[in-house]
């Protein structure tokens, strides 16, 4: 009776051993490996990390560089600039259009010229029409990039050639993605497969080396990379049920099968739910000896990436101390939180709707 008992015992541990271990196969099954040192993938509008490897850690990024380059040279560049091509530009090694000495092309062809064939002549050019010498531009670039609240990352070059003091995160660059890609004229770029250089008025034509366009289906951009310290680098954007991700894979030997495993990674686990839409009144917050309310809204749609299995709680802020007789529309005040399994993951500034204007002793004696 003992033994049978015990026997019994036996085969119920070995079938709760053997449940476990198909429960905790199957739980990791939902995660990836990806062969690279860094990677990331985040919503572009939210800045939610969806997928993480060492994505802080700082490494070189090669000419993932020159998506920093374009987004200065559209955001502070005459585009239709005409720039001469120098010494110092035709010379430059690596990756190139094939400009020569002398030759003179506009600032936008130089962006497509960077962007399609990585043209490390093209960086120069640009930094050199832009700011008078490539060390300006750079300083440039240093300052912009602390200006939209990348601060992890040090440029010393408009091309990404190896150098000692030029590295970034994949969150970093995934940041500055999304800052470009905020832009028409970089997303028309990125995006583009081929080029007709006489339609544009170029003085030459454009095919994307970009392979990840052909490879994805919903690959929208943007840039490759690779140096011998760095590595194979890639930085995608796709379109994740209407949604703009971003996928940083640094160092990676398969760089396009490793952005397309992140895609589906993302596309199988993640779900985009809207909460609140532009111009929703999501609260009320008193005026000092007013009657009137200050209605808070959001300026614009406020949709998370939730994850199964994880649970998201909202919680809206409102400012904890009196406020004053008067106050400009537009004005913040209070933010919405969100947090997944009580981690902090995005925050909204909330905004005045209406505006309370401070009264004289006139008008106050005349509308009271």
């Amino acid at each position: 009776m003992k033994y049978r008992n015990f026997k019994k015992i036996t085969y119920i541990m070995i079938a709760v051993f053997f449940s476990i271990n198909i429960l905790g196969l199957k739980a990791k099954a939902e995660e990836i490996y990806v062969n690279a040192r860094c990677a990331v993938a985040i919503d572009s509008n939210t800045k939610i990390v969806l997928y993480d490897k060492n994505a802080h850690m700082l490494v070189p990024m090669a000419s993932t560089t020159k998506i920093m380059t374009a987004l200065v040279a559209i955001q502070y560049g005459d585009l239709d600039k005409k720039i001469e091509i120098s010494s110092r530009a035709a010379g430059i090694r690596g990756s190139t259009v094939g400009y020569k000495k002398g030759e003179v092309v506009t600032l936008k062809e130089l962006i497509y010229g960077l962007m399609l064939r990585s043209g490390n002549d093209a960086a120069i050019a640009i930094a050199e029409g832009i700011a008078g010498s490539v060390e300006e531009f750079v300083k440039l670039m240093n300052e912009y990039a602390s200006q939209i609240g990348v601060y992890s990352t040090h440029f010393e070059s408009p091309h990404g050639l190896d150098s000692q003091n030029h590295y970034s995160t994949a969150y970093d660059l995934a940041v500055i993605t999304a800052k470009a890609r905020e832009y028409q004229l970089f997303n028309e770029i990125v995006g583009s497969k081929d080029v007709d250089g006489a339609e544009k008025g170029f003085s030459r034509g454009f095919h994307n080396i970009n392979k990840i366009l052909w490879l994805l289906s919903n690959a929208t951009g943007v840039k490759t990379g690779y140096t011998g310290q760095a590595g194979k680098c890639l930085v995608t954007s796709v379109d994740i049920d209407k949604n703009d991700i971003i996928i940083v894979v640094l160092n990676s030997p398969s760089r396009w099968k490793e952005t397309e495993k992140i895609n589906d990674y993302v596309a199988k686990n993640y779900r985009f739910k809207k909460y609140f839409s532009k111009n929703d009144i999501i609260d009320e917050v008193d005026i000092k000896g007013k009657r009137e309310k200050i209605k808070l809204i959001t300026n614009e749609d406020v949709v998370i990436p939730e994850k199964e299995g994880v649970n998201y709680e909202f919680k809206i802020v409102k400012p904890n101390y009196e406020i004053g007789d008067s106050v400009a529309k537009g004005a913040k005040l209070g933010s919405i939180n969100v947090y997944a399994d009580g981690k902090k993951i995005y925050t909204k500034y909330l905004e005045a709707y209406n505006s309370v204007e401070k009264k004289g002793l006139i008008k106050k004696w005349l509308f009271k």
